[in-house]
């Protein structure tokens, strides 16, 4: 492991930060550790804990904490395979590259766009729901005026530096953390203090098994819990597009990684332990933020604004966060041959600005949305289902990646000092929970449809990459990327 970390020396981590061996310029190690250790946590918080987790209350009873548990247990599996394979070659980028590398280039042609895809509906989703936030506080606004001054601030954000993403992306993390610990402290004392709410129902951890017991809406109930909690935890493998940016990565990586188990008991576990004894389930309202109910209910009157403020924070820090990534993964595509070249092409800051700029451009088709009827929150819930279902496929090709990996690299994996816990077996284990959670998906009409249009998406990526496959920039471009590879493997 040694020899490849000097290898590495000239990706921004000694010297001229950014700039390679040969003079070319490279991204930038500036994001330190606690911008990788924040960062890591806004992507395992999604705006759903806030706002989604009503209706997953509601479908699945007190067995939600149990559904949570179990995803977040299984996800863990994947970042720790991830983390394994990035620390194997300190040139990966992100996950597309050990996927090109590993399972050939169709493969990180495929990874790279599809995550791109996803990022990009779940922006353009984001800046529509931050449009519909600031309406809270400014009700005649125009809904355009919100959506572009949120994408030229976040487009402005990122072009500096990718320090200035990480400083902001580590306050926005912050301020979720803040609301979900004192959640918890006040149903806490709620619960302690035994609060009788104007219902009636009086705060107890006893609420979590005395309606039904822990499964009251049985199996079924339980399953119909996964279709939408598996969507909370979308960007959970943000931290792996941060690779090439991060400060002593053989440090900052693993302890990102392992500190998720932590992240998911206290800010998804015990968080929804806390609402359910304070508000009995068959209480909880589908379509509301049960923070904001908890709130209102301990008598704090501005409950509904600070909750506001923090899912717009939520929202941006989403938008934020995949602006990055989508960037990061365009310039990645570009230096294989996989996007234009010019997507390839870095500042003088290090920064892909012709990547980010192109992927801002695309979150503008939201201000197109903002003006298609009250039928976009239905259309949208549908694209961004397809959009949580791609992400079920970028984690099955970084388990693959790594199953390949084990196969072809067994030197690599001795060497390594983050090794994957349960290897190969574990995979398997996690690969057939992924099967589960498409079966579940096929248990409910919204979610059916949304299965049902994704190969729709797998259709034209393979129709483009039949004509780029052929082109001799790719071919040269993604020899390039191999011969570097094994250079700094040697």
């Amino acid at each position: 492991m040694a020899d490849r970390t000097s290898s590495t020396d000239s990706i921004g981590s000694g010297g001229d930060p950014g700039t390679g061996a040969g003079g070319e310029p490279h991204l930038s190690r500036q994001l330190a550790n606690r911008h990788i250790q924040l960062i890591a946590i806004g992507g395992a918080i999604g705006t759903g804990l806030f706002m989604g987790s009503g209706k997953t209350i509601s479908l699945a009873g007190p067995s939600v904490i149990f559904v949570y548990m179990i995803i977040g247990f299984m996800l863990f599996f994947v970042m720790r395979a991830m983390g394994e394979l990035l620390l194997s070659n300190l040139h990966y980028k992100s996950f597309s590259d050990f996927t090109a590398d590993l399972l050939g280039p169709w493969a990180g042609f495929f990874t790279g766009w599809t995550y791109w895809f996803c990022w990009i509906v779940t922006g353009i989703a984001d800046i529509i729901a931050i449009s519909g936030y600031v309406r809270y506080w400014w009700p005649d606004l125009q809904l355009w005026i919100p959506a572009l001054i949120a994408i030229a601030a976040l487009l402005l954000l990122n072009l500096p530096t990718v320090r200035a993403f990480g400083e902001t992306e580590f306050w926005f993390a912050l301020i979720k953390i803040i609301a979900i610990l004192s959640l918890i402290v006040v149903g806490l004392v709620m619960v302690f203090t035994h609060f009788t709410s104007p219902g009636g129902s009086e705060a107890g951890f006893d609420n979590l098994w005395n309606d039904g017991g822990m499964f009251p809406t049985g199996a079924m109930g339980f399953v119909a819990g996964f279709q939408i909690a598996v969507f909370a935890f979308v960007g959970i493998e943000l931290v792996g597009t941060t690779a090439a940016e991060a400060k002593d990565p053989e440090k900052n990586l693993p302890k990102a990684i392992n500190s998720i188990p932590i992240r998911i008991l206290l800010f998804y576990v015990v968080s929804l332990i806390v609402i359910i004894s304070v508000t009995p389930w068959r209480e909880v309202v589908p379509g509301e933020s049960p923070f904001t109910a908890m709130f209102t209910l301990a008598g704090l009157g501005i409950a509904a604004g600070v909750i506001q403020f923090v899912v717009l924070t939520s929202a941006a820090s989403s938008a934020n966060s995949g602006i990055y990534s989508t960037s990061r993964m365009v310039y990645g595509l570009a230096q294989e041959g996989d996007a234009p070249a010019r997507l390839g092409r870095l500042s003088s800051r290090k920064v892909p600005a012709n990547a980010l700029m192109f992927s801002c451009a695309f979150l503008l088709s939201a201000i197109a949305l903002l003006f298609s009827g009250d039928s976009v929150i239905e259309a949208f819930t549908t694209v961004t289902t397809i959009s949580s279902v791609l992400f079920i496929f970028v984690w099955t090709m970084i388990l693959a990646s790594y199953l390949v990996y084990r196969k072809r690299r067994p030197e690599l994996h001795e060497a390594s000092k983050f090794k994957m816990p349960g290897g190969v077996v574990m995979c398997w284990v996690v690969l057939a929970f992924f099967v589960f959670l498409i079966w579940a998906l096929t248990q409910e009409d919204d979610t059916l449809e949304a299965l049902l249009v994704t190969p729709v998406w797998f259709i034209v990526l393979g129709i483009a990459w039949a004509v780029i496959r052929r082109r001799a920039p790719h071919r040269a471009r993604y020899a390039a990327f191999k011969a570097e590879l094994e250079e700094r493997r040697t």
